[in-house]
């Protein structure tokens, strides 16, 4: 069947298995056809089920803020409407300047600054915890509210760093909206992520400037 026509079986195969009378011919016949029908069937359900789908950017190379900003400008640019939010910065970095300025854009993030993960203290991170949750509680709200394309810069991130639950994310992917386009990034995604998602590209550092001293760049880093 490597060669038939993609709706049905070869025909000039089953003709010559019938001719000889083969058992084996005509229970080869069937389950081709079967395996098409049902082939098609489920591809068709899938279809019907879900039309929007999961985007996971991740690595410990550049890029994976860079490629959500690029696909929500460009969803955009074809009248959809965006929610993005950042998990883990400020609201400071200079994609959102212009993100801010389109008109079918919402951008949402956390404008306190709580600094490295690394350098937070016990009481820094309790309140770390307490506006990234209420962050993403509010943002996966407004994300029924007729958005086409939902980016989490980030949530990764504040996943692994216990800023916000899994959990609590990977409810939300399974009951959002069908249409609704969801982006994740961040840095060592869990397996439930990975296995989640329908886009896996991770970015990976080859070279950076940053291992010859060169400090993060306005408009090229943050």
């Amino acid at each position: 069947c490597a060669e038939a026509d993609p709706g049905f079986p070869s025909v000039s195969v089953n003709i010559a298995l019938f001719e000889r009378g083969s058992a084996f011919g005509c229970f080869l016949f069937l389950f081709c056809w079967v395996c098409v029908t049902i082939n098609a069937k489920t591809k068709g359900e899938m279809t019907m089920e879900r039309t929007g789908l999961l985007h996971l950017y991740y690595g410990d190379g550049k890029g994976k803020t860079t490629a959500a900003v690029g696909l929500s400008v460009r969803a955009a640019g074809a009248g959809k409407r965006v929610l993005f939010a950042q998990f883990l910065k400020d609201g400071s970095s200079s994609e959102l300047n212009i993100l801010r300025t389109l008109p079918n854009v919402e951008v949402a993030c956390c404008e306190q600054n709580f600094g490295f993960f690394k350098a937070m203290d016990g009481q820094t991170k309790a309140a770390a915890q307490k506006a990234y949750s209420a962050l993403l509680e509010d943002v996966m709200r407004k994300s029924a509210d007729g958005v086409d394309l939902f980016v989490l810069d980030e949530a990764v991130a504040a996943c692994n760093h216990g800023l916000i639950e899994e959990a609590t994310l990977i409810d939300f992917l399974r009951g959002r909206p069908k249409a609704l386009e969801v982006v994740l990034t961040g840095r060592d995604p869990s397996q439930h992520l990975l296995d989640a998602a329908d886009y896996v590209t991770e970015m990976r550092k080859c070279k950076h400037p940053f291992e010859r001293g060169i400090a993060a760049r306005r408009g090229i880093e943050f």
